[in-house]
């Protein structure tokens, strides 16, 4: 690019630099800091423009330990340190007891305590039969008599000199032993809050101009260009006319606009939010439940046998600590034991097996939205309608259709008239106008704790048919054992899938997706 029109594309932080350095000499923030009166911020934004344009490069990093004050340093340079302000009441008030001074300073009880500490083993107070505080006589002369500053004097003239600089920094280089010592009792890496000082491991940065920085800085000269151009009009120059006589900034009319990009929500959470106000608008009320599960709920109180298959190590994820939940609730336990082993009293034979109780208070992470509708049931109405949008856990191959983490729309229908015409209206709905599906089927399914079972599938443009979920009439063994004894429909929709089908996607991963311009474009889409 010509130097004539690069020159009149510079900011004035950029316009400064070139007109102030040489190509031989080594830059860094600090100096423009110093010699130019910028803020740190805006010495790094110049380094960096001047880089993109070819008119400086990075020529070295020199590693930097610092010590910055923190805010409550700051209130220590202003009010003094807690050893000093314990020096000075016991100076104008004599002798007192650590709980007094407490209340005269206002300081917290552990200050004081410290602070006495590290005076009384510096030789500066002592305490006396009675617990009171005073300064040993001659102290202070006897201290800077020595020709080395107290440790108090030290902290003094450290946080003086940290508060006075614009960006409060020490450099450890800068100090003497006798102050590094100091510094590294009163400086803390990490959380900080409760320090004077905050130790960071910085890197100093070298920069220098390129040999066609020169010529930008002479096309600057020739245009008349300083820095000191106005970039914009104020009301306060305005007001006090500062604008006459003043250059201004040459602008690009034909520069393109900054983008605006407002916030919007997550088409996905927005997704979820829509299916549950068509539910609640249909008169079904939200339930929810915990992430982790006991065996109990998630599988045996569903009527699904221990030595299921699914119960298999790997399609469940188990804690290893805790392991076990202390206990299962009566009467529940006893009921939903009695139907796995004979039946109990819900006229079925169960499954003729020896339950484990132990077995069943395992902790797992739940892995179907079912979870939820077993705990509602016993405390549910009837009629009732109830729905849930619960995250599952299953081991399984992560693929455009499946993840090993999932959201479910879990629901129950209770009523004396319900029946699988009630149901598969229910299906048709979550996959016609939830999930925008053009073409549904119904396919007979089998679940441990439904019968009739059905499951519903909807054909995708580019993945074709799949699952989008299971549902079915509980069986008596789980809806008796937990104390309901009308019909009980029951669902459990992979709301991720339909999700896939409403938002135009071809992978369930784009639903979370790092990508947010490809988020924007999906949300635009909606």
């Amino acid at each position: 690019m010509e130097a004539a029109i690069l020159a009149k594309s510079l900011h004035q932080l950029e316009v400064k630099v070139l007109r102030a350095y040489g190509p031989d000499e080594d830059l860094d923030a600090m100096r423009l800091v110093r010699e130019l009166n910028y803020k740190e911020g805006q010495a790094n934004q110049a380094f960096s423009w001047l880089l993109a344009k070819g008119l400086a490069s990075e020529t070295g990093r020199i590693p930097r330990t610092v010590y910055e004050i923190t805010p409550l340093g700051r209130e220590y340079a202003a009010r003094g340190t807690p050893e000093e302000r314990i020096l000075r009441h016991l100076s104008e008030n004599g002798a007192a007891r650590l709980p007094e001074i407490v209340a005269a300073l206002g300081l917290e009880q552990k200050d004081v305590g410290s602070a006495f500490g590290l005076l009384s083993k510096e030789g500066a107070l002592v305490m006396d039969s009675e617990k009171r505080a005073s300064i040993v006589a001659g102290w202070f002369e006897a201290a800077h008599g020595s020709g080395e500053k107290p440790r108090v004097a030290l902290v003094r003239d450290l946080l003086q000199r940290a508060a006075s600089r614009v960006d409060g920094l020490l450099e450890e280089a800068d100090l003497v032993a006798s102050e590094k010592a100091v510094l590294a009792g009163i400086a803390r890496k990490r959380g900080a809050g409760d320090s004077p000082f905050r130790l960071a491991e910085r890197e100093r940065v070298i920069y220098r101009l390129d040999q066609n920085a020169a010529e930008v800085a002479k096309a600057l000269d020739a245009l008349g260009l300083t820095g000191e151009e106005l970039g914009a009009v104020t009301p306060e120059m305005l007001a006090r006319r500062y604008w006459e006589g003043a250059t201004f900034r040459p602008y690009n009319v034909k520069s393109p606009t900054a983008r605006l990009i407002p916030g919007r929500r997550n088409p996905y959470v927005e997704f979820l939010e829509s299916v549950k106000d068509k539910l609640v608008s249909l008169g079904f009320e939200e339930f929810d439940g915990g992430l982790v599960e006991t065996e109990f709920w998630n599988s045996d109180a569903l009527f699904m046998p221990q030595f299921h298959s699914a119960r298999d190590i790997h399609d469940v994820y188990h804690l290893a600590e805790p392991g076990f939940a202390k206990s299962i609730e009566e009467p529940h336990l006893s009921r939903v034991a009695a139907a796995h082993e004979n039946g109990g009293e819900t006229g079925s034979r169960g499954w003729n097996y020896s339950f484990d109780r132990d077995f069943t208070r395992r902790l797992i992470l739940r892995s179907q939205g079912t979870v939820l509708s077993a705990r509602q049931l016993p405390t549910a109405k009837v009629p009732g309608k109830y729905f849930g949008i619960a995250r599952c856990f299953r081991y399984d191959r992560v693929d455009a259709t499946h993840l090993s983490d999932f959201y479910q729309t879990e629901g129950i229908v209770l009523g004396e008239d319900v029946n699988l015409r009630t149901l598969l209206g229910f299906l048709e709905m979550f996959a016609v106008e939830v999930a925008g599906a053009k073409e549904v089927k119904y396919v007979p399914g089998y679940f441990p704790f439904t019968e009739p079972s059905v499951e519903v599938h909807i054909k995708h443009p580019v993945l074709g048919w799949f699952e989008l979920g299971g549902s079915g009439i509980f069986r008596p063994e789980v809806t008796e054992s937990l104390g309901v004894h009308v019909p009980v429909l029951a669902w459990g929709i992979g709301i991720d899938r339909m999700a896939l089908m409403a938002l135009g996607l071809n992978d369930l991963r784009e639903l979370f997706s790092p990508d947010l311009e490809n988020v924007r474009y999906r949300r635009a889409k909606m």
